[in-house]
């Protein structure tokens, strides 16, 4: 694959990390961790956290620099990444407020079909191992029961929620806008995000908190991947699993019955759209499937 490729490529897997970063089920980690980036990304935060980096910085050793942080790499996923919050945020809110159904259940097909993948991915399983599967679905299910809560809007908060939702770049299994749920900020920050009218003074905080919270995060994580490896990423892949109680579409049915409401103008009797749920539910298996098959081709030209 040549540069230019390669380039594209990534762009696109930022692409896919973005998407999953507006809405409030598929984690930008899962995403990472599904098209073959994980360590790699991994690496890149570590190094940015890293004195030696800096220091070549500093130094005028701007090339020893770009290469230490794999700078292309994460051009490429951030050009991506910010172009797919930029143009999916509003869809995202749009889908989830009058197709529901149809919204999540394709999210349901890409958790399904990414758990299996990661699953087949880890090598040497032994039945030892589902301790820690079962350990990471039990963590997801108790953090997704969590319920979406009043809070402050003072700026320190919103640096908070930064640091605190971004960490799921890195962590696969909950998605950082679910965090922005919990901790009640998920609606302020979209609307912050309008390109019409974007509130600077928050986005700027919010951003600030960020970068915070994923160089601190993303050392503790590769810390954890060299020690315990094959542990960790089955808890992660459990904690994928668990998130699949909360995205299953019929859930909530005041939510659905809202969303017909919407779209028609009328109280007419529930339609569960069963084949709809069906049709997107298997979509989304589809594309995790298409991502995985184009990712290995790709890898086998290199």
């Amino acid at each position: 694959m040549n540069r230019k490729s390669e380039f594209a490529f990534n762009a696109l897997k930022g692409f896919g990390m973005g998407a999953g970063s507006v809405t409030p089920c598929v984690s930008a980690g899962t995403i990472a961790l599904l098209t073959g980036i994980y360590p790699k990304l991994i690496d890149s935060l570590d190094a940015l956290g890293n004195g030696r980096t800096w220091k070549a910085f500093f130094s005028g050793h701007f090339k020893e620099f770009w290469n230490l942080i794999g700078g292309t790499f994460l051009l490429s996923l951030s050009l991506g990444f910010v172009v797919s919050i930029l143009a999916l945020a509003k869809l995202a809110v749009w889908g989830l407020s009058y197709w529901p159904v149809q919204t999540w259940s394709f999210f349901f097909g890409l958790i399904v079909a990414s758990t299996v993948l990661l699953l087949i991915g880890i090598k040497g399983f032994r039945p030892v191992d589902c301790f820690f599967i079962i350990a990471g679905a039990g963590l997801g299910i108790g953090v997704f029961q969590l319920s979406p809560n009043e809070s402050p809007d003072s700026l320190l908060y919103i640096f908070i929620c930064g640091a605190v939702s971004v960490c799921t770049m890195v962590l696969p299994g909950i998605a950082g806008s679910f965090v922005l749920q919990i901790m009640g900020k998920y609606e302020y920050i979209m609307k912050a995000l309008d390109f019409q009218n974007p509130d600077w003074d928050v986005l700027l905080v919010f951003g600030c908190g960020c970068v915070v919270g994923i160089l601190a995060f993303s050392k503790f994580l590769k810390w954890l991947m060299s020690k315990w490896e094959k542990a960790t990423l089955l808890v992660l892949v459990g904690f994928v699993a668990g998130s699949l109680l909360n995205i299953w579409p019929y859930k909530d049915m005041q939510n659905l019955a809202d969303a017909q409401f919407l779209r028609t103008g009328i109280q007419s009797p529930l339609d569960l759209q069963i084949p709809g749920a069906v049709l997107w539910c298997m979509t989304g298996i589809a594309l995790v499937a298409a991502i995985r098959l184009l990712s290995s081709r790709l890898k086998k030209r290199v």
